[in-house]
């Protein structure tokens, strides 16, 4: 009841971002294993459903845990990107996408937090 009651007072961007990095934590959760277990892919799922969390609860923690999230994942799909870019424009494509929603997401969510 208590989390039904917690999604129903967010606003819609703020759902959006929860929505985010739940969905992207989940998403390098099951890429893990598909890409031969690398540890940052796994840190860096498991520090997204973190942020996830803490955002829908809205825990002070949670915004620093975005911006950390915001230097290592830009740091990752640009480091991805320049190896898969003449390769693999299907994995290039989501390199940039998720470099770009990151940094729209981390946007919100630190003007969001100057609200409280």
């Amino acid at each position: 009841m208590q989390l039904i009651s917690k999604i129903k007072t967010q606003t819609p961007t703020s759902l959006a971002s929860i929505a985010f990095y739940g969905v992207v934590g989940i998403v390098f959760l099951i890429m893990l294993p598909l890409s031969g277990f690398p540890p940052h892919v796994g840190l860096l799922g498991i520090a997204s459903i973190i942020a996830a969390y803490g955002l829908l609860f809205q825990r002070k923690w949670s915004t620093w845990l975005v911006v950390a999230l915001f230097f290592v994942a830009t740091v990752f799909s640009l480091y991805t990107l320049y190896f898969v870019i003449s390769t693999d424009a299907i994995a290039a494509a989501g390199m940039i996408a998720y470099a770009v929603l990151t940094w729209i997401f981390t946007i919100i969510v630190v003007k969001k937090s100057k609200e409280y």
